[in-house]
C-alpha cells in the first residue's frame, strides 16, 4: 500500500493536486512528486477582476501564474480550470443572499462543498487521477474518516464537513500531521518560488475584510439604515445597515451610556437590529440544517463536542438527528454568540462526524 492509502506503486498512482498559488499546496505537489506519484496541478480560475471589487487576492492572475512557476520547478503539468460562473452562482451569490437574510456566512465551507470536492474532483477524474489531494490541515484515515489537524491552530477540519464519504474516499491530505513551519520547510528544500510567501488572511473574494463594500455592489440598497430596538421593541437609534453587523457583536453600534449592549438578532423581514445585555446572547439549544454525516450509519441521537465557530473550541453537546437533514443540538452549558449561518460541526475526540448550519438559536 502507498503513502496515500491505495493497493499500488506510487508511480502507478494518478494524482491531482489542487494548487492554489500558496505555500500548503506548493509543498504538498513537491511531496507527492518526491514520493514518485504521478502528479498534475490545477488551479482554479474563480472570478474576474473587472467585474468583481477585489484585486490581488487569492485565485487572480498573481496566484495563477505563482502556481504555474511551482508546477514548473517540480517539472509536472498545470491545468487552469475556469469555474467563474460555478463560483459566482454557489459561493459569491450565496454569501451576499445569506447576509441578506440575517445570517453570518462561511463561504469557504461552500465553496469546499461545491467548487472544489464537487467540479474541481469531477475535472480531476475525468482526467484519468485516482485522488485529489489539497494542501488542507486535516487528516485523511482508512474508512474514510477525516481527522482535524494535528496542529490545533491550523486545523481546517471546521471548513470541511460538508465533504461526503464517497468525495472522501478520492481526497487526500498530506499535511495534515504537519504544521506551519514544517510545510515552509518543505516548500525551501525544494526551493519552491512560494515558500515565503505570505499566508492569506480574507476570503478570496473580500480584500482586507471589507464585507460591506462587496455587499453594497453584489446587492444595491444592502446598506440602508434602520432601527435599532431593544428586545422589547424600543427604538434606540439607528443602524447604518445590517450588512455591517453580526449576532454578539458589541462595537460599532453607536449607542452611547448605560450598560454594554450586544448584537442579539438581525431581522431583515423588518430591517431592524435587535440589541440586548450579554446574558441574552447566552444559549442552550439550537438547529441546524443541511446536515451531512460523515460517520458509519448515523444514530439518531448521540453525545459529542460540537464547534459552532471556526475559532472558539468545540462545546460538549446532545445532538438529536431529525427529518430533512436537520439536527437539533443541546448544549451542556449555555453559549453566547451562536449565530444564524455559521456551522454547528459535530466531533468524536478528534475524529469529524459531520455537521449542519445553524438556523434557530434561540
Amino acid at each position: 500500500m502507498n503513502s496515500l492509502g491505495l493497493d499500488r506503486a506510487a508511480a502507478d498512482t494518478r494524482v491531482c493536486v489542487a494548487m492554489s498559488g500558496g505555500v500548503d499546496s506548493s509543498a504538498t505537489a513537491a511531496l507527492l512528486v518526491e514520493a514518485g506519484y504521478d502528479v498534475f496541478g490545477v488551479t482554479l480560475k474563480l472570478y474576474d477582476m473587472a467585474v468583481t471589487v477585489t484585486t490581488g487576492t487569492c485565485c487572480a492572475g498573481k496566484d495563477i501564474r505563482d502556481a504555474a512557476k511551482v508546477c514548473e520547478v517540480l517539472g509536472i503539468p498545470h491545468h487552469v480550470l475556469d469555474l467563474e460562473d460555478v463560483f459566482k452562482k454557489d459561493v459569491i451569490d450565496a454569501f451576499a443572499d445569506s447576509y441578506m437574510a440575517g445570517e453570518t456566512p462561511i463561504p469557504c465551507v461552500h465553496c469546499n462543498e461545491t467548487v472544489k470536492f464537487r467540479d474541481l474532483l469531477g475535472f480531476a477524474l475525468g482526467q484519468g487521477a485516482d485522488l485529489l489531494v489539497t494542501g488542507h490541515y486535516v487528516r485523511w484515515r482508512d474508512g474514510p474518516q477525516m481527522w482535524r489537524g494535528r496542529d490545533p491552530q491550523r486545523d481546517q477540519s471546521y471548513f470541511l464537513f460538508a465533504t461526503t464519504r464517497d468525495q472522501l474516499s478520492r481526497l487526500r491530505f498530506p499535511l495534515g500531521d504537519m504544521d506551519k513551519d514544517e510545510t515552509r520547510a518543505v516548500a525551501t528544500r525544494f526551493a519552491l518560488p512560494v515558500a515565503h510567501k505570505p499566508d492569506s488572511q480574507d476570503i478570496c473574494f473580500v480584500p482586507q475584510g471589507h464585507y460591506a463594500d462587496v455587499l453594497k455592489k453584489l446587492r444595491p440598497g444592502a446598506a440602508e439604515p434602520g432601527e435599532i430596538v431593544n428586545q422589547a421593541g424600543v427604538v434606540l437609534g439607528t443602524h447604518k445597515g445590517l450588512i455591517h453587523y453580526t449576532v454578539g457583536q458589541r462595537r460599532g453600534l453607536g449607542i452611547g451610556g448605560g450598560d454594554p449592549l450586544y448584537v442579539l438578532a438581525l431581522e431583515p423581514e423588518t430591517h431592524r437590529l435587535v440589541v440586548g445585555p450579554p446574558d441574552a446572547l447566552l444559549c442552550e439549544d439550537f438547529s441546524l440544517r443541511g446536515v451531512n454525516w460523515l460517520g458509519e450509519g448515523a444514530p439518531e441521537e448521540f453525545d459529542c463536542a460540537v464547534k459552532v465557530r471556526s475559532t472558539q473550541p468545540p462545546l460538549a453537546a446532545r445532538v438529536r438527528l431529525t427529518e430533512q437533514d436537520g439536527a437539533r443540538v443541546r448544549l451542556k452549558e449555555p453559549h453566547a454568540g451562536i449565530a444564524p449561518g455559521q456551522a454547528g460541526v459535530f466531533y468524536d475526540n478528534d475524529r469529524l462526524l459531520g455537521g449542519g448550519w445553524i438556523t434557530a438559536p434561540r
